[in-house]
């Protein structure tokens, strides 16, 4: 897919009164381009919400929680990817269980037990998404950053409330 740089383009006047519309205009650049906004998006997120997230130590082998973004979506998300699907499975089931209570702290969410990532790997996902953010609009990062801060505090809040349930498998 292309990556593009948006430029606000268009205002215009309807009815006599001014409003204005954001509309976007989508330049392509390079592949080196694209990467350095990357870098500048999660450097930008580290400095404008300094602090040290559970993500990987949970304990738990294979149990993450992880921030992702790219040109459509910004997802906070908790993977189990154990290769062992019976161990997989009863992790996603403890979580399943308490389906309610992390409704409580993250809001609606998604699920997949048998998700299947870009490399082929399958593993069990449960995560929320915020559509309209782009990792190559500067203007929509901020909107990322508030939403990975509310999303990932809610995650952690609901595993450190639950962590030995969880961890009883």
């Amino acid at each position: 897919m292309t990556n593009c740089r948006y430029l606000n383009v268009t205002n215009f006047i309807l009815s006599a009164s001014l409003f204005q519309q954001k509309t976007y205009l989508c330049l392509m650049f390079s592949k080196e381009e694209a990467q350095q906004l990357k870098k500048e998006f999660w450097t930008a997120f580290g400095k404008s919400f300094p602090r040290k997230w559970l993500l990987y130590n949970t304990k738990i082998k294979d149990f993450s929680f992880k921030f992702y973004a790219d040109k459509k979506k910004a997802e906070v998300s908790l993977d189990i990817e154990m290769k062992d699907e019976v161990f997989r499975d009863a992790y996603y089931n403890k979580i399943w269980s308490l389906e309610d209570i992390l409704k409580d702290f993250v809001g609606d969410f998604h699920k997949e037990e048998f998700y299947t990532l870009e490399n082929g790997k399958v593993i069990s996902r449960i995560w929320v998404e915020k559509e309209g953010i782009s990792v190559f609009n500067k203007n929509t990062w901020q909107e990322a950053f508030e939403f990975f801060v509310e999303k990932m505090d809610g995650f952690e809040r609901f595993y450190y409330e639950y962590e030995d349930f969880i961890k009883d498998v």
